[in-house]
Protein backbone atom coordinates (compact mmCIF):
# COMPACT_ATOMS: atom_id res chain seq x y z
CA UNK A 1 0.00 0.00 0.00
CA UNK A 2 1.40 3.28 -0.66
CA UNK A 3 1.65 6.53 1.65
CA UNK A 4 -1.71 7.57 0.59
CA UNK A 5 -3.50 5.30 2.34
CA UNK A 6 -1.45 5.06 5.11
CA UNK A 7 -2.44 9.09 5.27
CA UNK A 8 -6.02 8.92 5.23
CA UNK A 9 -5.82 6.35 8.40
CA UNK A 10 -4.25 8.63 10.62
CA UNK A 11 -6.66 11.57 9.17
CA UNK A 12 -9.80 10.25 9.17
CA UNK A 13 -11.63 13.53 7.95
CA UNK A 14 -9.39 14.19 5.59
CA UNK A 15 -11.37 15.72 2.99
CA UNK A 16 -10.95 16.99 -1.11
CA UNK A 17 -13.01 19.52 -3.20
CA UNK A 18 -13.30 19.49 -6.60
CA UNK A 19 -11.08 22.56 -8.46
CA UNK A 20 -12.01 23.25 -12.27
CA UNK A 21 -9.19 23.79 -14.47
CA UNK A 22 -9.59 24.57 -18.19
CA UNK A 23 -12.85 23.72 -20.31
CA UNK A 24 -14.38 22.35 -17.22
CA UNK A 25 -17.65 20.81 -17.70
CA UNK A 26 -21.01 21.69 -16.28
CA UNK A 27 -20.92 18.53 -13.82
CA UNK A 28 -17.89 19.35 -12.38
CA UNK A 29 -18.93 23.18 -12.08
CA UNK A 30 -21.97 22.28 -9.89
CA UNK A 31 -19.78 20.51 -7.33
CA UNK A 32 -17.09 22.94 -6.85
CA UNK A 33 -17.76 24.20 -3.94
CA UNK A 34 -18.58 20.97 -2.24
CA UNK A 35 -16.77 19.60 -0.07
CA UNK A 36 -16.49 15.52 0.55
CA UNK A 37 -14.92 13.33 2.38
CA UNK A 38 -11.73 11.48 0.33
CA UNK A 39 -13.20 8.08 0.68
CA UNK A 40 -16.83 9.86 -0.71
CA UNK A 41 -15.62 11.51 -3.30
CA UNK A 42 -16.35 11.05 -7.20
CA UNK A 43 -13.71 10.01 -9.16
CA UNK A 44 -12.19 12.39 -11.69
CA UNK A 45 -13.10 12.62 -14.42
CA UNK A 46 -16.53 12.27 -13.75
CA UNK A 47 -19.10 9.99 -15.23
CA UNK A 48 -20.69 12.94 -17.10
CA UNK A 49 -17.95 14.70 -18.28
CA UNK A 50 -17.76 15.29 -22.34
CA UNK A 51 -14.07 15.28 -22.78
CA UNK A 52 -12.75 12.42 -20.26
CA UNK A 53 -9.18 12.32 -21.69
CA UNK A 54 -8.87 15.91 -22.10
CA UNK A 55 -9.77 16.43 -18.48
CA UNK A 56 -7.92 18.78 -16.11
CA UNK A 57 -9.80 19.08 -12.71
CA UNK A 58 -8.27 18.73 -10.25
CA UNK A 59 -8.83 17.68 -6.34
CA UNK A 60 -7.72 20.12 -3.71
CA UNK A 61 -7.19 18.35 -0.50
CA UNK A 62 -8.00 19.68 3.02
CA UNK A 63 -7.77 18.19 6.76
CA UNK A 64 -11.10 17.86 7.32
CA UNK A 65 -14.55 18.74 5.94
CA UNK A 66 -16.06 21.29 7.44
CA UNK A 67 -14.60 24.95 5.81
CA UNK A 68 -14.59 27.53 8.59
CA UNK A 69 -15.47 28.17 12.25
CA UNK A 70 -18.01 26.42 13.86
CA UNK A 71 -18.63 28.83 16.75
CA UNK A 72 -18.57 32.92 16.56
CA UNK A 73 -15.48 32.31 19.35
CA UNK A 74 -13.73 30.44 17.02
CA UNK A 75 -13.61 33.61 14.60
CA UNK A 76 -12.73 36.37 16.81
CA UNK A 77 -10.46 34.81 19.67
CA UNK A 78 -13.02 35.78 22.48
CA UNK A 79 -15.25 33.56 24.61
CA UNK A 80 -18.25 35.41 26.00
CA UNK A 81 -18.13 36.57 29.21
CA UNK A 82 -19.64 34.40 31.88
CA UNK A 83 -20.84 35.99 35.54
CA UNK A 84 -18.08 35.68 38.16
CA UNK A 85 -20.22 34.86 41.23
CA UNK A 86 -23.93 33.41 40.92
CA UNK A 87 -26.51 35.96 40.92
CA UNK A 88 -30.14 34.19 41.91
CA UNK A 89 -30.95 34.31 45.44
CA UNK A 90 -33.64 33.66 47.79
CA UNK A 91 -36.94 32.00 47.42
CA UNK A 92 -38.08 30.80 43.85
CA UNK A 93 -41.82 32.43 42.95
CA UNK A 94 -44.03 29.25 43.77
CA UNK A 95 -45.53 28.31 47.20
CA UNK A 96 -43.36 24.85 47.12
CA UNK A 97 -39.89 26.74 46.88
Amino acid sequence: MGTSSKRRGKQPWHAVSIIPRGNACEPVLALHERRFLSTEAPLLPLPDCPNPGGCRCIYRHFTERRAGPRRSFEESGIRGARPSAERRHGRGRRSSD
